[in-house]
């Protein structure tokens, strides 16, 4: 069975988001943990990424939201360890008014494809992205991509509980992969 890394945003997902819920509930999923959920720093938040990833017997498979969905554009560029695929919820878009001026950092994430397969869920009304930044993006990386419809930021407070369609989406994502 393959590691699942959760790779939360800003905040680090908390008891109503259904990372944190998805976690709770499956012993294959693990935290990454930065030094800070609420003052990012790229550097960190990559060495972080990359202790997870490095600690797992085989290549995981990644479970970003929001900002991290950046992190793991950028922490693929820079590592010499891979994972398994990853699935990106809730892109933000650093061009947004909306997106925190403290992940600044996060900016500019690289166009190229990622390494390993990849799948965008993005939702029509969310308020830190777009849903056309998110399908360029998904373009750019070689991603899959899912108009969820409008879901908000797709977080706790978008009231999605456990989100069973996510789950799923990971368990056909994960049945397709190597």
């Amino acid at each position: 069975m393959r590691d699942i890394i959760m790779v939360p945003g800003i905040g680090g997902s908390g008891e109503t988001h259904w990372q944190s819920r998805w976690e709770a509930t499956d012993p294959r999923m693990r935290r990454f943990s930065p030094s800070s959920w609420d003052l990012p720093d790229l550097d960190d938040w990559i060495a972080a990424l990359d202790w997870a990833v490095g600690r797992s017997k085989a290549e995981p498979l990644l479970v970003a939201h929001s900002l991290s969905c950046l992190l793991v554009a950028h922490w693929a560029q820079r590592t010499t360890h891979r994972a398994s695929g990853a699935l990106l919820v809730a892109l933000p878009d650093p061009r947004s008014a909306a997106f925190p001026p403290e992940a600044a950092g996060f900016a500019d994430p690289p166009v190229a494809a990622l390494p390993f397969p990849s799948l965008v869920i993005a939702s029509s009304n969310d308020p830190f992205g777009s849903i056309d930044y998110a399908r360029a993006k998904a373009d750019d990386w070689g991603s899959q991509f899912v108009d969820l419809g409008a879901r908000g930021h797709i977080n706790g407070a978008s009231g999605l509980g456990d989100w069973p369609e996510g789950r799923a989406a990971l368990a056909e994502f994960e049945a397709h992969l190597r």
